[in-house]
């Protein structure tokens, strides 16, 4: 697969958004000009323009260094210029073209663009299926930086703000404190706030080769605090509470204790019907993203996974369907489970892949699949 010096900078931009890093286009714009700038073969300074550019806060910075060190490796350490200094050298994340770019400035030619070759943007791109144990552990590092967060809500809670309506009562408290002098009136806006989003995860026999990383993928998504996550097979298991730890080794031994039905049939509908009617009616699917991580097979009967999927369509505030089977050349969704599905379904999306993981949360958070 062959990459150009954007595609590998610009995957990395993607990742980090995945991992709830606010990198948008116009930051990923300035990212790529600054490299323009400097060299974009030497790891150091992209860790340098992409912490400049990329990141907004302090709460971004975290994220940043344990993704680039998934991504191109040990970050250069802060503050240190003669640790900067001494990383100032092509890695294999980044791979220069040095011979070529100097043999074409002593001809006096216009000096090419780098040739990067960079392994994870490979790797993001491959099934889950055909990974190699090496390139398992490698993907394991990548998820443990993902973050998801439901599409923003704006809630009837409000906050002091500089622009808004005025808020009588914070500004009848100022004149009392100021003698009953007038003062600058108060103002205050709606909160908002991301919606609750709950993974259902198959972890039936068909699914076996993606469940590590989906459950991974959920352990990452289960840290943001407003997350559920349940696997199904044939039997309904909650387990938000086994992903709690933040160790994701910890986390997914929890979770293999606690999860009865590995690798066994798949009975969606009977398992939808037992979380709606324990669950999500009484609220946990209500306004919420619903995302159903799963190849669509079905051994029970498909009218009652349609009746259901109708009923959680009408709870819930969008329906994603991430099916890691739909990446295959050919696909069509013929398996009656999913056939019986796409009806109740605001977005079929694929989860084969890395990127295809990070598209994923991207539906999750209002952009259109």
């Amino acid at each position: 697969m062959d990459l150009d010096p954007p595609a590998v900078l610009v995957g990395f931009a993607r990742a980090l958004r995945a991992a709830g890093v606010e990198a948008g286009p116009d930051r990923v714009h300035a990212f790529l000009r600054a490299l323009d700038a400097l060299r974009p073969e030497v790891r150091s300074d992209v860790y340098w323009a992409g912490r400049l550019t990329l990141c907004a806060g302090l709460d971004d910075l975290e994220r940043y260094e344990r993704l680039f060190a998934a991504y191109f490796g040990t970050a250069p350490a802060q503050g240190d210029r003669r640790a900067t200094a001494a990383t100032r050298r092509p890695r294999t994340a980044l791979r220069a073209a040095g011979a070529a770019h100097r043999a074409a400035t002593r001809a006096g030619g216009t000096a090419p663009a780098p040739a990067l070759a960079s392994r994870t943007e490979v790797l993001r791109h491959r099934d889950i299926a055909g990974l190699t144990t090496t390139e398992r552990e490698h993907l394991r590092r990548l998820l443990a930086a993902f973050t998801l967060r439901g599409e923003v809500r704006r809630t009837a809670r409000r906050k002091p703000a500089r622009r808004g309506g005025v808020d009588p009562r914070r500004t009848v408290r100022e004149m009392l404190r100021h003698g009953g002098e007038p003062v600058r009136p108060r103002l205050h806006a709606r909160t908002d706030r991301p919606r609750r989003v709950v993974l259902l995860v198959d972890v039936s026999g068909s699914m076996s080769p993606y469940a590590d990383a989906l459950l991974r993928f959920a352990h990452a998504a289960a840290r943001g605090g407003r997350t559920e996550v349940f696997t199904v097979g044939t039997r309904l298991t909650r387990v938000t509470r086994e992903l709690s730890p933040r160790d994701p080794e910890a986390a997914l031994a929890a979770v293999a204790a606690a999860v009865p039905d590995w690798r066994g049939g798949t009975r969606l509908g009977e398992l939808l019907r037992a979380f709606l009617d324990r669950w999500g009616q009484r609220g946990m699917a209500r306004g919420a993203v619903v995302v159903l991580l799963s190849d669509g097979w079905e051994r029970g009967d498909p009218a009652l996974l349609a009746d259901q999927m109708r009923r959680l369509h009408r709870l819930a505030h969008r329906v994603v369907w991430a099916n890691p089977r739909k990446a295959r050349p050919g696909y069509a969704p013929l398996a009656a489970g999913m056939a019986a599905a796409l009806p109740s379904v605001d977005a079929f999306v694929e989860g084969h892949s890395l990127a295809a993981l990070e598209r994923l949360a991207a539906v999750v958070r209002g952009a259109e699949p």
